[in-house]
């Protein structure tokens, strides 16, 4: 007979049915299923459902009655269109991304990838996030889709290499995902509680006042990149202090008229730094090194200010 209804599934949610495909393996007629669709049909047998494995959609023509064939999404289009047994949710590819990584480092897989460390890795993380923001510059959407597929490795690599740690500092990927995805609510009451409209001022605000509740930070330094550029280093902290109070460095003059033209300006001064032999990286993060010092001895001073 031939194949009365296609069904497209899922091979990455094999358990997913939308109502239309519920309704079409459930009219009682013989269910067959392609190797790509194997996990479903698996699914619908330990449910008591009788599903015929077959290698290809001539041989499930050959079946009595009017069969119901299980086909991967995106498996074809040759014979009936397929009910859309099994729309994937935005994000489900993220699910090969595990798959992959998974596959990687256990035994049989790549041997650089399985002898990987959180230590080992996180040059790589730098370099990755770099060439990102690069992309992002040069406002180059091709780049910034394979640069940020490159973080999104990193973040997968080092959440697989964890999930193997010992007990007290394991952690995985669904760990990663849940903590960002309670941070983002908890952060965003007047989107998922009763905090009410705001506007972009009040929601940078609220975010902070929830961030320092969250933190409990003991230091105004804590949590602030050290590792980042010395400037940006710098420009955090100076936004920290100015926050809660404390202290920040007299600003120079600017008369420079755009931002523009301030970078003129400091690529001449890494200019004249460099003829007499200084790193201007070096110099810039030693004072920044300083000024948080001064901050911390703030902040602990009994007229000090509130860490942030």
């Amino acid at each position: 007979m031939p194949i009365t209804l296609a069904v497209s599934v899922s091979p990455r949610l094999p358990g997913l049915l939308s109502p239309a495909g519920w309704r079409a393996v459930s009219a009682g007629g013989p269910l067959a299923a392609l190797p790509g669709a194997a996990g479903t049909a698996a699914v619908l047998r330990a449910e008591g459902f009788a599903v015929a494995d077959v290698p290809d959609r001539a041989a499930a023509g050959r079946l009595p009655g009017d069969v119901v064939l299980l086909v991967p999404a995106g498996g074809g289009a040759d014979g009936p269109a397929p009910v859309d047994g099994a729309p994937e949710p935005a994000g489900a590819r993220l699910l090969d991304v595990v798959a992959v990584m998974d596959r990687l480092r256990s035994p049989g897989g790549c041997p650089w990838d399985a002898e990987q460390t959180h230590a080992s890795l996180r040059g790589y993380l730098l370099e990755e996030a770099h060439e990102a923001y690069d992309a992002i510059v040069d406002d180059d959407p091709v780049g910034m889709r394979e640069e940020l597929g490159d973080v999104l490795l990193q973040v997968v690599f080092h959440a697989r290499v964890a999930a193997e740690a010992a007990p007290q500092r394991r952690f995985d990927v669904d760990d990663v995902a849940g903590d960002l995805v309670d941070k983002l609510v908890r952060r965003h009451p007047h989107v998922f509680g009763d905090a009410g409209p705001r506007d972009v001022a009040q929601v940078e605000a609220g975010w902070e006042e929830i961030k320092k509740a969250e933190k409990q930070r003991r230091s105004p330094t804590e949590g602030v990149s050290r590792s980042q550029p010395a400037a940006s280093w710098g420009a955090a902290l100076v936004r920290r202090a100015g926050r809660v109070g404390l202290p920040t460095p007299e600003p120079a003059e600017l008369a420079d008229a755009s931002p523009e033209a301030l970078g003129e300006r400091l690529l001449a001064v890494v200019a004249a730094a460099e003829a007499r032999g200084w790193d201007v990286e070096d110099a810039l993060r030693e004072a920044v090194r300083r000024y948080a010092g001064e901050l911390d001895a703030a902040a602990h001073r009994p007229d000090g200010g509130t860490p942030a």
